[in-house]
């Protein structure tokens, strides 16, 4: 008889076993933790330097693991001896999935910097607010995002600029990273003393003001969430354990995650990228998503657990070429970073010979881990986000704070050791969002009496395209800027493979004219592409509003869907 969630969650978590839980203070507070939680990431990173294999595939590169983590101790050198970087300051990252981007990670970590991963997307003022806000001491970018640093004014940047993969002459006082480390090659990564609770990552997450906020998270609280990540799928496995017969011969192949989602965000970032330190899997790299490259990579590789947005599983299944690809490595297709449509949910289950359907509800602050559904709980319940380990507690709440009863909706509040510590010099954010431990998700949803989390809608103004989270007041800030606009209103609408897409409503001045390309260009010319609205309506009238004053983007929104459909 199969385990209920609740045995397999008690089996895999009793004392004396690998996910054995206990209470201990965390940041001046009693906290359920793992027993065997490192007491840092440079803890994992040494555990990992015992492997030998293959560790990343990009394109046609293959590195070993002590290929990652000597680059990692060469960079590590570079960063203290060379750079006077010491325990606390900041350093950046800021270019695409590169293998030297998890080698600059480890060594940035390494020697307790605290590293500050920068959204690639982001445009020439994006990136250089990051830095500033953040107080970053040196950046190590890729070629095309030190263009954009270039780009800044000049005193923008303060910081020391490292460039990976560069070709040709670099401006005056940026170092080379391949010609650095080149003098380097004995060096080894220096030590350091790191805390638990000292500072590990800053996360940009957007903000509803207009300009992103920096979520800082310990080394506890990043190790907490890949613990919990291992825990959930051991939980998996006792409760629905593989059939032998359907082994392949020779075992079972080397668990292979497919990254195909950028680092900079956190699932790329927790579960997969730190995730293969934990598990012992390869990581398969792309450049950038090509879902016919990837069904190629999944047979060739043999990937075991594909992690993406829910649009990137609509291309795998749409694809040209996905009836003519072996894809029988496959046992988990899924990810996180927007719902999935229970059709998505079906088709997974129905056209992938083993992959079976997973989803993960978690956020920046919850350093992507909270309640998770899967296999056949997923297709039983394919409008849930599924259940948590019982390292995080979920509750529901009402509007003032006071608990709901079940099946009640309300706002979502997790509390986990996995959780942010607060925003980067935000006080006031970090109060507002983090009270007496718990963090306030800003989703509407409810939990039912088997404990499975249901999200039914965003309390915050925030749009989900493609796994990129879109704040609508930063993009209007950026639309009230065009001389022809009087008032803005930004909203998402439906789109199949994106999960939503970014629309908006634009009244104009009286007497100027406004074309919806050139609005777009302008947009684009201030914000990351994925900001840009896609559908753009121009008015001449006001916009509708409520008696409050507030703007009905909720009406706008319907309007817009039915005229699409009519």
């Amino acid at each position: 008889m199969t385990m209920t969630f609740q045995e397999a969650c008690a089996a895999v978590c009793a004392p004396g076993s690998m996910f054995e839980i206990q209470e201990t203070e965390v940041l001046g507070r009693t906290s359920k933790v793992f027993a065997g939680t490192p007491p840092n990431i440079r803890a994992l990173f040494e555990l990992a330097a015992l492997r030998t294999d293959e560790f990343i595939i990009f394109e046609n590169e293959r590195w070993t693991m002590p290929q990652v983590l000597k680059l990692a101790g060469q960079i590590g050198h570079l960063l203290v001896n060379e750079l006077g970087v010491t325990k606390g300051d900041r350093v950046a990252i800021a270019m695409r999935n590169y293998p030297e981007w998890i080698a600059a990670f480890a060594a940035i970590t390494s020697v307790g910097a605290v590293v500050v991963p920068m959204n690639a997307w982001w445009v020439t003022d994006e990136l250089v607010f990051a830095i500033e806000d953040s107080g970053s001491k040196v950046v190590i970018a890729d070629a095309e995002r030190l263009q954009r640093m270039q780009d800044a004014a000049p005193g923008a940047i303060d910081a020391k600029l490292i460039v990976v993969r560069a070709t040709g002459e670099l401006p005056e006082g940026v170092l080379n990273l391949d010609e650095a480390v080149a003098q380097l090659e004995g060096a080894t990564m220096p030590d350091a003393e790191i805390a638990p609770d000292d500072d590990m990552t800053i996360l940009y997450t957007s903000g509803t003001t207009g300009r992103p906020k920096g979520a800082v998270s310990t080394h506890r609280a990043v190790l907490s969430a890949l613990i919990a990540f291992a825990a959930r799928a051991a939980v998996s496995a006792v409760r629905e354990p593989e059939d032998p017969a359907t082994v392949e011969e020779g075992g079972a192949p080397q668990t292979a995650f497919m990254l195909c989602v950028p680092l900079f965000h956190v699932t790329g970032l927790v579960p997969v990228m730190l995730g293969s330190f934990v598990s012992g899997a390869k990581l398969v790299m792309t450049y950038k998503w090509e879902p016919n490259r990837a069904l190629e990579l999944i047979e060739q590789e043999r990937v075991t657990n594909f992690v993406g947005v829910p649009t990137m599983s609509w291309d795998l299944l749409e694809a040209e070429t996905f009836a003519e690809r072996d894809t029988s490595s496959l046992r988990s297709v899924g990810g996180g970073g927007a719902p999935m449509p229970p059709e998505l949910v079906k088709r997974i289950d129905e056209n992938f010979q083993r992959g079976r359907p997973g989803l993960g509800y978690g956020m920046t602050e919850t350093n992507a881990y909270g309640p998770q559904n899967a296999g056949d709980d997923f297709i039983n319940n394919p409008k849930s986000t599924g259940r948590p380990v019982p390292i995080m507690d979920v509750k529901v709440t009402d509007l003032e704070g006071n608990d709901l009863a079940v099946g009640e909706t309300g706002e979502i509040w997790f509390r986990s050791p996995s959780l942010i510590r607060g925003y980067w010099n935000r006080p006031e954010a970090t109060a507002e969002t983090i009270v007496d431990g718990w963090l306030r998700s800003g989703d509407i949803g409810h939990v039912d009496d088997e404990g499975f989390v249901y999200v039914s809608d965003r309390a915050k103004d925030m749009i989900l395209r493609g796994g990129e989270n879109i704040y609508c007041a930063e993009v209007e800030a950026t639309i009230y800027e065009h001389p022809a606009v009087y008032e803005a209103a930004v909203y998402g609408i439906p789109n199949e493979r994106l999960g939503e897409e970014l629309a908006c409503h634009v009244m104009v001045k009286q007497g100027e004219t406004l074309d919806a390309g050139d609005l777009q260009k302008f947009v684009g010319e201030r914000l990351a592409k994925f900001k840009v609205p896609s559908v753009i309506t121009i008015v001449n009238e006001s916009l509708p509003r409520n008696a409050s004053g507030k703007i009905l983007k909720r009406d706008l929104r319907d309007a817009l869907i039915a005229n699409s459909h009519s």
